[in-house]
């Protein structure tokens, strides 16, 4: 059985689009293929299919795909 890739991305702001996230994280190789990803149907969000492109991921969402399962978490304070 293969192991699924857990990530935790920090997130900068408010939200960040769906597309950008999954390019971020390294887990499409430019925009592009992350929204055909998305328009594919391969993306759902927090349990759900998501097909909106610039759909807007915010703390606490869990982004899935095949492999992969990310989890989007407020920045770490540096301070």
């Amino acid at each position: 059985m293969a192991t699924l890739q857990q990530i935790t991305f920090e997130l900068r702001g408010e939200f960040i689009t769906l597309d950008k996230l999954l390019k971020a994280c390294g887990l499409a190789s430019s925009g592009g293929f992350a929204k055909s990803m998305i328009t594919d149907g391969q993306i759902q969000v927090d349990g759900q299919d998501e097909l909106r492109k610039t759909a807007k991921i915010r703390l606490g969402q869990v982004v899935s795909l095949h492999g992969a399962r990310i989890k989007v978490v407020a920045q770490k304070d540096e301070s």
